[in-house]
């Protein structure tokens, strides 16, 4: 598994660059289906694979400091200002103006890039291990946390999908001429929906199916009743009369 895991920071960084260049480059300047994939590539795709594959161990001690520092600094207000900064960055992206001036000015796409990895990279620490950093943050939240920002995503992609009018000007079709615009930005919606899922649904599910088996643990609990007996005794306190604890197990 950690082979695996060697390999997904490079596979970003060679799908970010794939999204880039061309063909997909020129394609984001012509169809909203390509410009929505290059986007959610951005956002979402590329930032999960470099957190899941980062090579921290080529930052030697630096990166064992970092963790600590991380492990001292658990402010709810932090990763919360995280996750709003992600859903605020990916939604400017999407607006019609500023996907108008990225069909127009393709320098533009390189300011994107760099925000949107930036942003998706903050949200992803705190959504998985990246050993030796940890999230900062409880599995209900990281689940929460993972999905706002598809619900979110989702949202935009459905106004978009269902709008019926041209959304983005300077990606409109010639009637008669291929792709209709409004097909375009139907295929666009689906892939919006399909590909965050695909990446924040696992986050989700593995968050609470692991949080609810954690809390389900009986032996967590007798461990934490046997804790409190040794603490009382070594206290020199007795338990009240007709307390009892649940009897060792003698089988194991």
């Amino acid at each position: 598994m950690q082979g695996l895991r060697s390999w997904l920071a490079p596979a970003g960084v060679v799908l970010m660059l794939g999204v880039l260049v061309p063909p997909c480059g020129p394609a984001a300047r012509q169809y909203v289906f390509a410009q929505a994939v290059q986007f959610v590539v951005l956002a979402v795709v590329v930032p999960a694979l470099v957190v899941l594959g980062a090579p921290w161990r080529f930052a030697g001690p630096l990166a064992g400091r970092l963790a600590t520092a991380r492990s001292h600094r658990t402010s709810g207000a932090r990763t919360w200002a995280i996750l709003v900064g992600f859903i605020a960055v990916a939604l400017g992206w999407r607006v019609p103006v500023v996907v108008n001036a990225l069909v127009r000015y393709p320098v533009l796409t390189v300011v994107e890039a760099v925000t949107l990895v930036g942003a998706g990279a903050a949200l992803w620490v705190e959504l998985v291990e990246s050993p030796p950093l940890l999230p900062r943050i409880s599995r209900p939240q990281r689940a929460a946390f993972a999905a706002l920002p598809m619900w979110a995503l989702w949202a935009s992609a459905y106004i978009m999908g269902f709008s019926g009018t041209v959304w983005f000007t300077a990606l409109a079709h010639p009637p008669g001429h291929g792709l209709g615009t409004v097909a375009d930005q139907e295929i666009a919606a689906g892939l919006l929906w399909t590909i965050p899922g695909l990446c924040f649904v696992p986050v989700v599910y593995v968050a609470l199916i692991t949080w609810l088996r954690d809390s389900a643990d009986p032996d967590d609990e007798l461990r934490a009743v046997a804790g409190a007996r040794g603490e009382t005794e070594a206290a020199g306190l007795r338990p009240p009369r007709g307390w009892r604890l649940p009897p060792p197990d003698r089988a194991g």
